[in-house]
C-alpha cells in the first residue's frame, strides 16, 4: 500500500460515537484506546487535523512523503510527529492550535504523561523548540502550571493538511535565539545529536608533569585551559 495512507471517508464525530474510516476500500478500526481506557494519541491527531495516516505515531512521517507536504515550520492544524525514543518507543503526534514565535507553540494532543492525563486529551499545550538550527527537530513539552518543561524529544517536523509537492517547507530567516527555560531533566535524543555540555567535560583536570607538582590549583587550571579541557580535542 503507497506509503501506507488512508482516505477519510467523513470527519469523525467527538466523543463516544463509533468511528470508522476508510482504507482504500476496507473499513479500518473503530477508535483505539490508550493503555487503562483512554484515547490514543493517533487517533485523535487524526480527527483533530484532518490527515488520514495510517501506522503509529513514528511512522507518520514516513508515511506522509508523497501525499502530506512536510516541512520544519509550524502552522496552524499541522502534525507535529515525534521520534521513536526510550521514553515513547511508538513516537507521539500532537496538533498545532496555536503559534507564538518562531520557537514557541501550543498544541492539542491525547495520551501524553502528565497529572490527569492518563490517556485524556490536552489543549492549549506550550511546546519550546529547542533544536540549535531552529527547524522543530528537539522539543521540549510543558508541565502544566508550573511554568516549567519536561525532557528533550527528538522531533522529524511538522506535516500539514495539503497534497506533497515534494519540497521540504524550511524557515526562510536565519534561527531565532532560545528562550530561556528550567534545565532539562532528561535529552532523549540519540547520544550522538545532543549538544556537547562543557561542564560534563572539567570535572577533572587533567595529571599534572611531575614537575610541577605541588604548585597548586591554579596551575592545574592554567594546564586545562592551555590543552583545551574547556573544548572537544
Amino acid at each position: 500500500m503507497h506509503h501506507a495512507a488512508i482516505v477519510a471517508h467523513h470527519r469523525v464525530a467527538v466523543g463516544h460515537h463509533a468511528v470508522r474510516i476508510v482504507l482504500r476500500g476496507k473499513v479500518a478500526p473503530k477508535w483505539r484506546r490508550a493503555h487503562g481506557g483512554g484515547l490514543s494519541c493517533v487517533p485523535f491527531a487524526r480527527r483533530d487535523s484532518g490527515i488520514a495516516l495510517a501506522g503509529n505515531a513514528w511512522q507518520w512521517w514516513g508515511h506522509a512523503a508523497g501525499v502530506y507536504a512536510r516541512g520544519h515550520v509550524p502552522a496552524i492544524g499541522s502534525v507535529l510527529a515525534f521520534r521513536a525514543n526510550p521514553r515513547m518507543r511508538l513516537g507521539h503526534v500532537a496538533v498545532v492550535s496555536r503559534i507564538i514565535n518562531a520557537r514557541e507553540v501550543e498544541i492539542d494532543h491525547a495520551n501524553w504523561w502528565g497529572p490527569g492525563m492518563h490517556g485524556g486529551v490536552a489543549h492549549n499545550v506550550p511546546v519550546v523548540d529547542v533544536s540549535e538550527a531552529n527547524d522543530w527537530t528537539a522539543v521540549r513539552v510543558g508541565l502544566g502550571r508550573s511554568g516549567e518543561f519536561g525532557a528533550v524529544y527528538p522531533t522529524y517536523g511538522f506535516i500539514y493538511d495539503r497534497p506533497d509537492n515534494g519540497v521540504m517547507v524550511a524557515a526562510a530567516s536565519a534561527p531565532s535565539p532560545q528562550p530561556a527555560l528550567n534545565p532539562a531533566p532528561r535529552d532523549l535524543r540519540p547520544v550522538a545529536e545532543r549538544p556537547w555540555q562543557t561542564f560534563e567535560e572539567v570535572a577533572q583536570a587533567p595529571a599534572l608533569p611531575p614537575e610541577h607538582a605541588g604548585h597548586g590549583v591554579d596551575l592545574r587550571v592554567s594546564h586545562a585551559l592551555s590543552v583545551g579541557a574547556f573544548g572537544r580535542k
